[in-house]
């Protein structure tokens, strides 16, 4: 299982492409697997006969065991191909080998890894050790993922409902328990048609709710005056195309301006631990992109500050066209520090975004529209036709607060409103 960015552990085996006895050239697809960032396949790294799958379709794998052995030819071929695997200190272990059920300090079964014939991957025990939580305890926790199986999300739900050993202190007057929260119960009517959530806008799901949860949100609105970018950009788009063989967009033109107004203020690009706020040095922004089937995806921008608007329009054109045909690597929507959702590109003139975790904010650009709106010249005021754009932005008020949002968006009006009508790129 390769290693797919450092915040990845785990991933699932979704399908098996080649089976045993199969011929399997070099760079070949063996398996399709999914994390719970992107899809994926891993190539095969030699040329052999697939010679046994260690794990099933379904199967949660850490990243570093042995999948497959590969006979590559010769007396010693398959040995060779599992001595091969182990380079790096990787093990060729099956499921539910002991060495597994050892992960987080947790007793060791022969099914699963953990006893009672349960599956545990090793990022939810690692999560259970932290918190010291038993094997009984987790046994009894309800899970969501496939075969019932403990997830990530249902660990940490869980732990914010848990409570701690009950002190001894003074009754406290008689009331009411509070109601617990749960998800009203639907009706079906006739005609009514179910369709279950595929892998994907669930974890969308889980993480849009995890999201409300954990940040208090507040979103700021401004309105900006883009006349005079969308001037420059209907003068130049062409021949730009045509030398450069890009599209210019106002989403790359609205990235630079952020990336500035982020450098400026570095309280927006950060993240809470706790009680710590962390101000990252690097201006990754993240831009959700509609996919095909209805879903969204964040591929992200790495340090852009440090591009020029060329290299910002060359990025976010190759990683949304990437995207939207599921060719996306897994470091390649992960490490953001920010976000920008475009609402106006659906004609929509502006939303109340959700923070994408463990950010602190996040943007929405509404649609240009034509407008009338009052002019201040020396000559007194006049009302003209002006290219009108609303910007939101949503963040978490345990860190930000109004007059923080507002000084960035405020910025982000004057980086804007400022633009240079005879710049070149």
């Amino acid at each position: 299982m390769p290693k797919m960015g450092e915040s990845i552990i785990e991933a699932t085996i979704t399908k098996w492409l080649k089976q045993v006895g199969d011929q399997v050239n070099e760079d070949d697809a063996i398996a399709e697997i999914a994390t719970d960032k992107v899809d994926s396949e891993i190539p095969s790294p030699v040329e052999g006969v697939l010679a046994e799958v260690l794990y099933k379709e379904g199967d949660v794998i850490a990243v570093g065991k042995v999948i497959a052995v590969i006979d590559m030819g010769g007396e010693d071929g398959k040995q060779g191909s599992v001595e091969a695997g182990k380079q790096g200190g990787m093990e060729a272990v099956k499921q539910g080998s002991v060495e597994a059920g050892k992960q987080g300090g947790m007793e060791t079964g022969k099914q699963g890894g953990v006893e009672a014939g349960r599956f545990y991957s090793p990022l939810v025990k690692s999560i259970a050790a932290k918190e010291n939580i038993s094997l009984k305890e987790l046994d009894s926790i309800k899970g969501t993922g496939k075969e019932g199986r403990v997830t990530k999300e249902d660990l940490l739900l869980y732990l914010e409902s848990r409570t701690a050993a009950p002190v001894k202190v003074a009754p406290a007057p008689a009331s009411k328990p509070a109601p617990a929260m749960e998800a009203p119960k639907v009706v079906m009517d006739s005609g009514d048609e179910v369709f279950e959530m595929d892998r994907m806008r669930r974890l969308i799901a889980d993480h849009m709710v995890m999201s409300k949860q954990v940040s208090p949100h507040v979103t700021s609105f401004i309105d900006v005056d883009v006349s005079a970018i969308v001037a420059w950009r209907e003068k130049i788009k062409d021949s730009f195309f045509a030398r450069e063989k890009e599209k210019l967009t106002y989403t790359q033109i609205i990235m630079e301006a952020t990336a500035k107004a982020l450098k400026e203020f570095p309280q927006v690009n950060a993240s809470v631990d706790g009680y710590n706020v962390i101000h990252r040095k690097k201006i990754n922004i993240g831009m959700a992109t509609a996919l095909p089937n209805g879903n969204l995806i964040v591929p992200v921008i790495k340090n852009a500050e440090q591009k020029s608007l060329l290299g910002i329009i060359k990025d976010v054109n190759d990683l949304a066209d990437r995207a939207r045909k599921n060719n996306l690597l897994p470091d390649e929507i992960q490490g953001g520090t920010f976000t920008i959702t475009n609402f106006g590109t659906f004609d929509s003139l502006t939303g109340t975004p959700i923070i994408n975790q463990p950010q602190v904010a996040i943007l929405g650009v509404g649609a240009i529209r034509k407008k009338p709106v009052v002019i201040e010249t020396p000559q007194g005021d006049v009302i003209g036709i002006r290219h009108i754009m609303i910007l939101s932005l949503a963040y978490d008020h345990r860190v930000v607060d109004g007059a923080l949002g507002g000084m960035f968006l405020k910025r982000m009006k004057e980086l804007l409103e400022g633009w240079d009508k005879s710049r070149s790129i």
